[in-house]
């Protein structure tokens, strides 16, 4: 809820200056994407970066060597899982709703 209340207002303080919004990252949940919807309105367009688990990893794994990130194999493979199973049903839901553009 916190996270969607911040979202409106920033949307509301610019919407004179913009055709628009991309937002990163959200919504990750299928109940996000129905309260988003209901408090906000339902998005023009859906992207979906599609990349395969080892991709990710890999680059994870990367990023640990430039950065202060300590996470390992098994911690990146749980997240990359824990993000599949979160992500599937909201995937579908756009998906259903032909508002879903998916990237490779």
């Amino acid at each position: 809820g916190i996270v969607l209340e911040l979202l409106k207002e920033a949307m509301v303080s610019k919407l004179g200056d913009t055709k628009g919004f991309l937002i990163d990252g959200y919504p990750r949940e299928l109940k996000e994407a129905e309260e988003f919807e209901s408090q906000i309105g339902e998005p023009k367009l859906v992207f979906c970066l599609d990349c395969s688990a080892e991709t990710m990893s890999s680059r994870l794994l990367m990023r640990n060597q430039s950065s202060q990130h300590s996470d390992n194999t098994e911690t990146i493979k749980e997240g990359i899982e824990s993000y599949y199973q979160a992500s599937k049903p909201v995937i579908a839901y756009y998906e259903r709703k032909t508002q879903l553009c998916k990237v490779n």
